[in-house]
């Protein structure tokens, strides 16, 4: 899948592949869902810092919402200090994955945060 990201001062976006994520969204479980969300994360923090390794994801911090996408599908939109990153469209229920997203990130996470 692609993510779309936009980094605060850049007049362009840039299209990154987010790997490891093999499942149809209809049947991802919120680990899945946490795998988007850290795949988005580490693909904004690659692109600033594109000499530097990226570390562990806190998912806090952010601003997020789930959109329909014209299409079809919906898509996921994120925007932190760094950035903003859309990734999707994906192919699941609106309601669904707000809900998963808000599970997730209300779940405990690591102290790093990009």
């Amino acid at each position: 899948m692609d993510v779309d990201i936009w980094l605060r001062g850049e007049n362009i976006a840039t299209t990154r592949r987010l790997a490891g994520i093999e499942r149809d969204a209809a049947t991802w479980t919120d680990v899945d869902v946490r795998a988007v969300l850290e795949g988005m994360l580490d693909a904004m923090y690659r692109l600033k810092h594109p000499t530097q390794e990226s570390g562990p994801i806190a998912l806090r911090g952010l601003s997020w919402i789930v959109n329909p996408y014209e299409e079809g599908g919906v898509l996921i939109a994120i925007e932190i200090s760094m950035g903003a990153a859309v990734c999707g469209p994906f192919a699941i229920d609106k309601t669904v994955l707000e809900n998963m997203i808000a599970r997730v990130l209300a779940a405990p996470t690591s102290p790093t945060v990009h």
